[in-house]
């Protein structure tokens, strides 16, 4: 057709639906457009369709405004919508009015990281056209103000997810747009927003990775995103400066001082101005990285060049979706080591803190996510706590959103002993027992749970938790369900000596009637490490045994093989508890539990843990006349004890010395047995040399003056006299390892005036002992922290 033919356009409107726009206050107008081209006579020659819409934003609605009113003003301005349609376009405004605060709420608090909204440069007057993306690329070509529109318009089209797959066809546009953003960054941070904005659409898409990482642009944004942090740097001294000169000349009287104070707030004015564009350009060019960084290859890159403090030093801007995207990228990036250790080498751990809590929901949620992630590390644990995060997770325990995440956090923290105290100056025991008390016969959360077993392991926090009646809403509440988990707990709190050790007395036939019952193995363990713990003076063990028939009990479980080794295990610790008491060592000892001891030392040998809680239980037993005959006079233990008493374990060889020094001290024959391997072991290696020198490499002193030797090895275990210094402060027991001579040459173990140490001795100049029960042959007690295994958020 020649175009001198066309004569006439025609074009024809019709209206179509009326909605309200999903997240503005704004009304949305869907009509369509006929556009007809008449030929000389009116005939037409070529007619088009297309479908559009038409937004008409209502900035002065509010809870005020009269729908009325502003229904017909609406209808008159726009000719699109019908007059016979002003009752719809009043439902629609009242709909409006009522949807605004829940619907500015939830656009406050739900900014999903990966919701890059539209930013302000955005808006176009005309409707980008695949069709014309040739036109959009020469516009690349023009001065920064064309480019920026035609970076805008490709942008649109690269918003549609229809359009990548064509773009990606189209080399000249992407290789137009990487050397424009190359070349023209620094000059206008529109330009690098809109560009880095059109990538960012390709790597919301994995398959086009590729692409993005052909042009580079991964790593000029890394290079975009350090400038700007720099520029923001000279802002803020710039601003500084001049607000420390308003401040010194501050006199409202003064001209120059009214100038200069216009001066600043016009500075101020630009700052923001920048900053909120800045912004723009690093979230969307933080997108970009967090998008590309699922290859972890990838990521590594990015380490190498820094992005852990890139964006950790992001984290003092003010911005909340900024603060989502880059808390969710160091997230991201902190289930790895090596970047939680570059994290552990700046302050990431104290700027987080300032964001716990804050009003924005999906912040704060993700913050907490990154700081349980960091709290896998005991030195970043410890700097949470110095920046005082403690108070703040106790506060959130009360926010149900937050609840879990915080208390795993807490939990965390809770593993370290120098932290648990710190626990019973804030109100975090009593919220956790008021959610242990609600959860009624539900299964308590695990993180819950195992965070109050922890607790319960101070002492203070123990008392906290006895308060009232406390106590017995947790045996109520254990015994009942029979919950071990909640039983563990109560046997932490049963160590503690002092007045909550004495609320137990109310329990102990509760707690003993569990054991003759055919409970769960498990729940009668902690059944048993509560007793254990019971050395109350007060308490009638000997009623206890003969009341509940627990001595057949005991001593059908040290049958090795007869239950589990942690069963059999408590069962022995029980013994040395009970033990203590005269009459009750004596019935253990008639009842035939001294042999299956040692035959149960001779098959757990090789445990120390069973070794060492033995050797007490022998230890409790020999401070009776009754019982100590038997162990002495019927039993083997003895010979046990002497081949123990140089065992690798430190904790063994203590109880091993202390119980053969009673031995020692009541039997003579044993004794002696008892001195002589004691010399032999700590002079061992002169015995040795003595025994193997021949008689013509001997020294002339050995020797007396008939020829003879002056002592044969055998006659010296027969002279206690050399057993002794001319100091006189070697023990005839010989217990002194090789090891003091040297300390004792080096003054080590000499106090300010060259006398023995207070440490060493006693007050009658004997070795120390140990009275009370020992550590465990690992060096911790049996009620140590419970660990609850978390694997990193991501």
């Amino acid at each position: 057709m020649q175009s001198d033919d066309a004569r006439y356009l025609k074009r024809k409107y019709k209206g179509g639906s009326l909605d309200v726009h999903p997240t503005e206050k704004a009304l949305v107008v869907q009509y369509e457009v006929e556009a007809t081209i008449l030929g000389e006579m009116g005939d037409p020659m070529l007619g088009e369709r297309k479908e559009c819409q038409k937004i008409i934003r209502l900035k002065s609605l509010n809870s005020n405004t009269d729908i009325a009113s502003l229904a017909r003003k609406v209808v008159e301005e726009c000719r699109l919508i019908s007059p016979s349609r002003l009752p719809e376009v009043e439902q629609l405004l009242f709909y409006l009015q009522n949807r605004k605060k829940s619907a500015e709420k939830k656009e406050k608090k739900q900014i999903k990281p990966r919701d890059l909204t539209p930013f302000e440069g955005m808006e176009l007057d005309e409707e980008a056209n695949i069709n014309s993306i040739d036109d959009y690329i020469e516009l690349l070509y023009e001065d920064i103000p064309e480019k920026i529109r035609g970076a805008t318009l490709i942008l649109h089209l690269a918003r549609n997810p229809d359009n990548l797959e064509e773009l990606l066809q189209n080399e000249t546009a992407l290789g137009a747009l990487a050397r424009v953003l190359r070349e023209d960054w620094k000059q206008s941070v529109d330009l690098a927003t809109t560009i880095i904005y059109v990538f960012f659409c390709f790597s919301s898409f994995s398959q086009f990775h590729g692409l993005i990482t052909h042009y580079k642009i991964g790593v000029l944004c890394m290079s975009i995103i350090e400038h700007e942090l720099k520029r923001y740097d000279l802002w803020q001294d710039e601003l500084l400066k001049k607000k420390k000169v308003l401040d010194f000349l501050k006199r409202d009287d003064d001209p120059d001082n009214q100038n200069l104070k216009k001066e600043y707030e016009k500075a101020l004015k630009k700052y923001h101005g920048l900053l909120t564009k800045q912004e723009q350009l690093l979230r969307v060019a933080l997108y970009l990285l967090l998008n590309l960084s699922e290859d972890t290859r990838t990521e590594l890159k990015m380490r190498n060049k820094n992005i852990v403090h890139l964006l950790v030093k992001t984290l003092d801007r003010d911005s909340e979706e900024l603060l989502v995207l880059v808390v969710s990228f160091l997230k991201k990036l902190s289930i790895f080591l090596e970047n939680k250790n570059d994290m552990a080498e700046i302050d990431t751990v104290e700027k987080l803190v300032k964001l716990v809590p804050c009003e924005h929901e999906d912040l704060l949620n993700v913050t907490l996510r990154l700081l349980l992630n960091l709290s896998f590390d005991t030195g970043l644990r410890s700097k949470m706590v110095q920046a005082d995060l403690l108070p703040k997770l106790t506060s959130l325990l009360g926010d149900e959103a937050q609840r879990q995440i915080a208390m795993c956090i807490l939990y965390h923290i809770s593993m370290d002993d120098r932290f648990k105290s710190m626990f019973a100056y804030t109100d975090c025991i009593p919220q956790v027992m008021k959610m242990l008390f609600d959860c009624g016969e539900e299964r308590i959360d695990a993180e819950l749970i195992s965070f109050c077993i922890n607790l319960a392991a101070n002492k203070r926090n123990a008392q906290i938790m006895c308060e009232g009646n406390g106590l017995k809403m947790l045996m109520k509440r254990a015994l009942k369900l029979k919950d071990p988990l909640m039983m563990k707990m109560i046997r932490n709190i049963s160590q503690h000596d002092g007045p909550s050790k004495n609320l137990f007395i109310d329990y102990v036939g509760d707690l003993a009637a569990q054991i003759g019952l055919k409970e769960e193995e498990e729940f009668v363990i902690e059944c048993l490490g509560t007793l254990s713990n019971l050395t109350i003076p007060d308490l009638d063990w000997e009623l206890v045994l003969k009341e509940y028939n627990l001595v057949p009990y005991l001593k059908d479980h040290l049958k090795p093989g007869s239950a589990e080794d942690d069963l059999i295990l408590e069962v022995v610790i029980m013994i040395g508890t009970v033990s203590m008491d005269d009459s009750c060592a004596v019935m253990l000892a008639k009842s035939g539990i001294i042999p299956a001891l040692i035959e149960l030392l001779n098959a757990q040998q090789e445990d120390d843990e069973f070794v060492c809680q033995i050797v007490y239980v022998f230890y409790q037993m020999v401070f009776h006349q009754a019982t100590r005959d038997v162990i002495i006079k019927e039993t083997q233990a003895p010979a046990y004890l002497i081949d123990l008493m140089h065992d690798k374990n430190a904790e063994i060889r203590k109880v091993c010395d202390n119980t053969l020094d009673i031995i020692a001290e009541y039997d003579v024959e044993w004794g002696k047995k008892i001195q002589s391997e004691k010399f032999r072991w700590h002079n061992s290696q002169w015995l040795e040399m003595v025994e193997n020198r021949q008689m013509d490499e001997a020294e002339p002193f050995m020797y007396g003056d008939d020829g003879e030797p002056f002592l044969q090895n055998g006659d010296i275990l027969e002279r206690p006299d050399l057993f002794y210094s001319s100091d006189g402060i070697i023990p005839v027991d010989g217990a002194i390892s090789p090891e003091f001579f040297t300390d004792f040459q080096n003054g080590d173990l000499l106090g300010p005036h060259g006398f023995p140490s207070s440490s060493l001795t006693d007050g009658y100049g004997q070795t120390g002992v140990t009275p009370v029960r020992p550590a465990t042959a690992y060096g911790f007690r049996p009620d140590e922290p419970f660990y609850y295994g978390y694997t990193t958020s991501r």
